[in-house]
């Protein structure tokens, strides 16, 4: 995936002053390799970090700077980073890259790995040195082969530089780094699935805390990143926390720029490095170019599948957490989809719940059973053959399915869109109930007790 460009407002050039994530990437779509990214300054953050800072310095920095994540969640990078042990006698410690990127409709890691592999090996050389982590691991969604062959080629490249290894850069601090691919399963995006996996264990959450600072890989601390997270540290190291919150838009909380797309029936469906505060309707219609002819914006979710969708009028919210919040869901990824006015809800939900449903690690019982059974509902209502209830039973599966009732976030996050797309388009729904007559007997039927 290349950056694309559509419209007046994206036709500004990008620099290292506006664009710290994607100012050197190649017009022709092509991998920048250690040569190309040295004589774009890269690596003079880390060296920076190594000569002038103390590792304590660099955690106060990027604390200061508020940079949070960006995988979905959206946590302080420096109040996690601050949660791993102090304990000098602690001496072995993990760092974690998450670019296990399997939310539908996402790619943005893909991007950065495939075309800028140095970037994230800089971030994370960085930010091993402020952790005091030895040992390293980018754990990459199998599917990305591509990623996967860039990522191992810049390691070894790396090495070879002396930027990885033993005694890097003469500081005698030592930092091996590995790419783990994994073996495909969406809850690996949670970061303590993702550890049981790394370890060779089934992919299921484990319980916190014990946080995964103080108890992770093999027991022992660790600290786990995305992919984009891990990128914006070098540019905050080398220009500074003020730069970087000058960046966003005024009324955003976010600090910095953050990758956004537009995927769908949109003319120019792409990936652009944008400052957090920008709207939707900017993203939508500058840079997206609008729908193409002959469809209409029916809905849009603003950062992937597990995110909410909303309605055209809510395109003047603001991308960022807080913006987003305003207007009833999450940030997500930022990587937005396009629901044009062919497409009908019922099968576009029942499409997605098939998913997180197949997704579900099965550990516990609402995500385990409570998914598989709103698939079975939906596939009724998209039949034609709902029956009197079911609409209540699905909104009463997103209740019992919401935060705070699960083991992880997997649930909560499968079942928002359902909420979201039964709030606004209800009628879809009941369009799909049966007739009483031609309804199925009401004891060949699952009950939810309390919907």
């Amino acid at each position: 995936m290349t950056l694309t460009s559509f419209g007046p407002a994206n036709r500004i050039k990008r620099s290292a002053e506006t664009h710290p994530l994607t100012w050197r990437l190649r017009d022709d779509g092509e991998a920048v390799w250690l040569d190309e990214y040295q004589a774009k300054n890269g690596y003079a953050a880390a060296r920076k970090a190594f000569a002038d800072m103390a590792q304590d310095d660099i955690v106060q920095t990027v604390k200061d700077s508020g940079l949070k994540g960006r995988g979905g969640a959206g946590f302080p990078t420096g109040v996690k980073w601050g949660l791993m042990p102090k304990d000098e006698s602690i001496n072995i410690r993990y760092l974690l890259c998450n670019a296990d990127e399997m939310e539908p409709n996402t790619w943005k890691d893909r991007m950065l790995m495939e075309q800028l592999p140095h970037l994230l090996i800089e971030g994370m050389l960085i930010s091993a040195r402020a952790l005091k982590t030895y040992r390293g691991y980018i754990f990459l969604r199998g599917e990305y082969t591509t990623a996967a062959k860039h990522l191992n080629r810049a390691v070894e490249e790396a090495k070879a530089a002396g930027l990885l290894g033993k005694n890097i850069l003469g500081s005698g601090f030592d930092f091996e780094l590995f790419v783990h691919t994994g073996a495909g399963r969406y809850i690996c995006g949670e970061e303590t699935a993702l550890i049981n996996s790394l370890e060779g264990r089934r992919a299921n959450p484990r319980s916190k805390p014990p946080f995964p600072a103080a108890v992770g890989v093999w027991g022992k601390p660790t600290c786990v990143n995305n992919v984009e997270t891990l990128c914006n540290v070098p540019a905050i190291i080398a220009d500074g926390v003020d730069w970087y919150k000058s960046l966003a838009r005024e009324g955003s909380d976010d600090m910095g720029t953050k990758l956004m797309g537009f995927s769908g029936k949109v003319k120019n469906p792409g990936l652009w490095e944008l400052p957090f505060g920008v709207t939707g309707r900017e993203l939508f219609e500058d840079y997206a170019g609008g729908m193409r002819d002959g469809y209409k914006l029916k809905a849009w979710q603003p950062g992937g599948a597990g995110t909410g969708f909303l309605l055209p009028e809510h395109l003047d919210a603001q991308m960022y957490a807080g913006g987003i919040a305003k207007v009833g869901t999450r940030m997500g990824t930022g990587l937005a989809m396009a629901v044009d006015d062919s497409v009908n809800m019922v099968s576009l939900l029942r499409n997605m719940e098939q998913f997180f449903a197949r997704e579900s690690c099965g550990f516990c019982t609402p995500c385990r059973d409570g998914l598989p059974w709103s698939v079975k509902l939906l596939m009724a209502i998209e039949n034609g053959e709902g029956q009197a209830g079911d609409i209540e039973t699905l909104l009463g599966l997103v209740g019992f399915l919401g935060p705070g009732k699960t083991f992880c976030a997997h649930a909560p996050g499968a079942v928002e869109p359902l909420g979201s797309a039964i709030k606004y388009f209800r009628h879809e729904f009941e369009a799909g109930i049966a007739p009483v007559s031609a309804a199925v007997p009401p004891l060949a039927r699952p009950i939810l007790v309390g919907a």
